[in-house]
């Protein structure tokens, strides 16, 4: 089987097989209403995104998680 087969297969699997797709939607949740839906509509630029971080000192910092997507991919791989 050539390459490109092989990963269409393994990225099909990965969604069909494994919580990545609600892990996702997790991590960007915040671009699903307020500021980070107004961002992602082009409604905002990034000094807006500055100003509003500056107004809301209380942010919550939260890791994305990034080992946990490439392990869920290398395990289909």
């Amino acid at each position: 089987m050539d390459p490109f087969s092989s990963a269409l297969l393994a990225a099909n699997s990965i969604l069909e097989n494994s919580d990545y797709l609600s892990r996702r939607r997790d991590r960007y949740a915040s671009f699903d209403a307020g500021t980070g839906k107004a961002f992602e509509e082009g409604k905002l630029i990034l000094e807006d995104l500055y100003a509003h971080a500056n107004l809301h000192q209380d942010i919550k910092k939260r890791s994305g998680q990034q080992e946990l997507f490439e392990n869920i991919i290398n395990q289909f791989m």
